[in-house]
């Protein structure tokens, strides 16, 4: 069983950054896999970027690349999501999730077991 808690989401206005954390309790296998996933009112649950627990091999979306970082700590089991440049269109619930399915990173919310509560990331314009 693992437990997830984000925390740093908070009010930004365009073009500041934001640091996400997400700490994880229980056991994080080497085999793991992390992922930021967001969603906005009225929007479906859309994929941010993922990282391989072993070797930190990434996945980013499209619309997030060279503005976002995901990195983690594992001594202290702990994802983070460094956001630069933020946009209006950021504004959502960010959350993080773990996934012990192996394969090839996926943006696929299904594919991920476990997930924290969310924090909210409002940037305004």
């Amino acid at each position: 069983q693992v437990q997830l808690v984000e925390s740093g989401g908070g009010l930004v206005q365009a073009g500041n950054s934001l640091r996400l954390s997400c700490a994880a309790s229980g056991h994080i296998f080497s085999n793991y896999r992390m992922g930021w996933f967001r969603q906005a009112p009225g929007k479906e649950r859309e994929f941010v970027t993922a990282i391989k627990w072993s070797d930190g091999t990434t996945y980013y979306a499209d619309f997030v690349k060279g503005r976002f970082t995901i990195s983690r700590d594992s001594a202290i089991n702990t994802l983070y999501l460094q956001m630069n440049n933020l946009k209006p269109e950021d504004t959502a619930v960010y959350y993080c999730a773990v996934s012990r399915l192996l394969g090839p990173l996926s943006p696929h919310p299904n594919r991920y077991e476990y997930w924290g509560q969310g924090t909210q990331v409002t940037v305004s314009s």
